[in-house]
């Protein structure tokens, strides 16, 4: 249990192949299920590194520490100003207790296609901070996750930070998810919607993305460039909802099959228009 960065670069190299941890919502979930998938593995846990749990406030972003709780991030001031849609995913995120313990960085890193932060995330276009003992590099959320549980960590190198930029604009942000049930859920399909409406009525800017309906968070330009300019009438809308439906590679697994799955991700965007509209 390092408690500087100094320090840990120093474990990591006595030990390479530890596996790093800072909440452990995820981690010890899964050695209880699979332990012989974890025999002799060394745990180095971050939570005492105060260097990464911060979250600051600058002029264009708000930079939040990989080991920030869930709990700490939904209620900052400048998250819940210029990120409401992020808070909306964290308040549905499991359970009091697991937001009080689980990191945004570890719901990053665990690269679950149901993670509720990613959609948010990757439709603010959020850039993550990867750090080594050596120096440290900028990647985008959307080139960092490769599929479940894969991502672009090297040897040697932590989450350590995510960056938001808040000069968006964004005057509409919402966030849904659609599970077995109403809390304590994984989510089947999940949506995060930003965009930038003008007083019209017409939007200027949009970025959406689904959860839960692919290998990783899905995103369509094709359907962002089909809504810039429009209001939103009922054509528009079964327009776009054809889409992303054609457009989503949906996933089947226990919770859900493909099919159903490309009908939820259309009727969210539907749901969100009718919100918009009203």
């Amino acid at each position: 249990m390092p408690d500087s960065l100094a320090c840990l670069w120093e474990i990591m190299d006595e030990a390479p192949q530890a596996r790093l941890y800072a909440g452990g919502t995820d981690l010890l979930v899964q050695m209880r299920a699979a332990p012989a998938h974890f025999e002799n593995s060394h745990l180095i846990c971050l939570e005492r590194i105060d260097e990464l749990k911060d979250i600051t406030t600058g002029e264009n972003e708000v930079s939040i520490g990989a080991c920030a709780k869930l709990a700490h991030v939904c209620e900052y001031e400048a998250v819940q100003e210029n990120f409401p849609a992020l808070v909306m995913a964290i308040e549905v995120l499991g359970s009091p207790q697991i937001r009080n313990m689980g990191t945004i960085g570890g719901n990053i890193c665990t690269a679950s296609p149901a993670g509720d932060t990613l959609p948010p995330l990757y439709a603010l276009s959020a850039t993550l901070e990867l750090l080594t003992k050596d120096g440290s590099r900028l990647v985008p959320l959307n080139e960092f996750i490769s599929g479940p549980g894969k991502t672009a960590l090297r040897p040697g190198e932590i989450l350590s930070r995510i960056i938001i930029d808040r000069r968006g604009r964004w005057n509409l942000q919402h966030f849904e998810k659609v599970s077995g049930r109403k809390s304590l859920a994984i989510a089947v399909a999940s949506l995060a919607v930003v965009a930038r409406i003008s007083n019209g009525g017409k939007i200027d800017a949009v970025r959406c993305a689904w959860g839960s309906v692919g290998p990783t968070v899905i995103m369509s330009r094709e359907l962002e460039d089909f809504l810039i300019g429009r209001r939103l009438s009922h054509s528009d809308i079964q327009q776009a909802v054809a889409i992303i439906r054609s457009g989503c590679c949906a996933i089947d697994d226990i919770r859900a099959g493909a099919e159903y799955r490309r009908t939820v991700a259309g009727n969210l965007l539907l749901r969100l228009a009718k919100n918009i509209n009203t």
